[in-house]
């Protein structure tokens, strides 16, 4: 499989690529911002420099310089000054308050939309995976897995992201592990906010395992039906959320 569609540096990778539409600060900012909300940008980590960035997403100085200005409003970003200073990603904190406002601010039959065309994705990637892959590319997708901490949420959020990053990798398809990443960029943090409860990452944990025995027997119907329920059961408890949102709001 050709190294530039492998997502263990992909995800990293698409964080900082060029922005499309633009150099707006505003899309510089979201994409930085999901990358937090991801965990593809940890707490305490070091951005590149403005000109860094600049050149990276394919924007002016000024526009890189804007947007990080709009993440310590959001106190996502603290800037330290001096030869050790730059700009430092702040993941702690209202995360859960932000997250919240967006579950608030999407109706739901955006919220069931976005759930329907993410599995539609999620799902061919399974499916032509279980076609392709080799059993190195099995043995990589169980390290995956047992690198994720399912006790922890951070842990289980980063490995979801991953693992549906490394399935659509071995589809071989460069176009779906960019709509991927374009997709958990967009709804990720959204779609998995079922990851608060314990018990969802365990369950997570085990659609996981019983996708990667499906690709291991190059059943690709059964790889896709198993993650189309995954992603169904997500949306369900996202919109039962949302639900609870609004009665107490």
């Amino acid at each position: 499989m050709p190294q530039s569609i492998r997502s263990t540096t992909a995800a990293r990778a698409a964080v900082f690529a060029p922005v499309a539409g633009g150099g707006r600060a505003e899309l510089v900012a979201q994409r930085l911002t999901d990358a937090i909300e991801l965990g593809l940008l940890s707490h305490g980590e070091r951005l590149p420099s403005e000109s860094e960035m600049a050149r990276q997403f394919g924007v002016a100085t000024v526009t890189t310089r804007e947007a990080l200005e709009a993440l310590r409003e959001l106190g996502l970003v603290e800037t330290r000054r001096g030869r050790d200073g730059g700009s430092f990603v702040i993941a702690e904190g209202s995360r859960t308050a932000r997250i919240d406002r967006r579950v608030k601010a999407l109706s739901r039959v955006e919220l069931r939309d976005m759930g329907v065309y993410y599995s539609a994705i999620a799902a061919m990637a399974a499916e032509l995976a279980a076609d392709r892959s080799t059993p190195d590319d099995i043995q990589h997708l169980h390290a995956t897995i047992d690198a994720t901490d399912a006790t922890a949420e951070t842990s289980s959020r980063r490995g979801e992201g991953t693992f549906r990053l490394e399935v659509a990798a071995l589809s071989q398809s460069a176009r779906l592990v960019r709509e991927e990443l374009r997709l958990q960029a967009e709804f990720a943090p959204l779609l998995w906010l079922c990851l608060r409860e314990e018990t969802h990452r365990v369950r997570s944990r085990e659609a996981h395992l019983a996708v990667v025995a499906a690709i291991e027997d190059f059943d690709g119907e059964t790889a896709r039906r198993l993650t189309v329920a995954h992603i169904a059961g997500a949306i369900e408890w996202l919109l039962d959320a949302k639900a609870e949102l609004e009665r107490r709001g």
